[in-house]
């Protein structure tokens, strides 16, 4: 970046140095009127891509008060000449370079991130079957009627899933909206990316919890 911006400043103290005065001879009313060159155009290189005109790079023709007013003071585009060409040539080289090196960065971190997305949809999905397949069981003391005295919460649930499955899960990644209260087998829905595919005739995925007397 650093050597298109010197290069860009060498072509705006080239153009300021000259450009003006070549404009100005060309543009001259006595000129015109000596010379019948009242609605010449003036060919010019753009150094910036302009709708309706032309690429940057491209040559292309313009009035001269067009190019005096409006397209030189923003170093818009330069006389068609060969040391002008030169600089542009150069210059283009060096944001083609820049360009290059910007769509690899991209590219690559493109490929990264889809890389790793996938991984983590695989391990989402193997975490799943591991969960959908097997049978968390928890004990507890009652009180009467199958009532436990310490209901199970959804943290001790993804506590006793990494314990006993060796999955790690989240609070979140559980649809557990009151505690388990009574003995019994509870099939508790889970929470995943639905970008995991199901198997067939599964509406969902989910985690049986058994709880026993202890």
């Amino acid at each position: 970046m650093a050597l298109a911006r010197c290069g860009r400043d060498t072509l705006r103290r080239s153009i300021n140095a000259s450009a003006a005065t070549r404009c100005d001879r060309i543009t001259n009313p006595v000129l015109f009127s000596g010379h019948g060159l009242r609605f010449r155009k003036l060919e010019v290189i753009l150094t910036t891509t302009i709708d309706k005109l032309g690429k940057a790079g491209e040559t292309v023709s313009v009035a001269p008060g067009y190019f005096r007013n409006h397209l030189m003071p923003k170093l818009l585009a330069v006389p068609n000449i060969d040391k002008y060409a030169f600089l542009i040539r150069e210059q283009r080289k060096l944001y083609q370079k820049e360009e290059e090196e910007d769509n690899t960065v991209k590219d690559t971190k493109a490929d990264d991130a889809a890389k790793e997305q996938e991984a983590k949809i695989k391990e989402y999905q193997m975490a799943a079957k591991i969960l959908d397949n097997a049978r968390l069981v928890l004990r507890r003391y009652i009180k009467v009627d199958n009532e436990i005295r310490d209901p199970v919460t959804k943290e001790e649930v993804v506590t006793e899933v990494a314990r006993q499955l060796l999955v790690n899960i989240k609070p979140e990644n559980l649809h557990l909206p009151n505690p388990l209260d009574s003995l019994g087998e509870y099939e508790v829905p889970l929470r995943l990316p639905r970008d995991i595919p199901r198997p067939e005739g599964k509406i969902q995925w989910t985690l049986n919890v058994k709880i026993r007397r202890k």
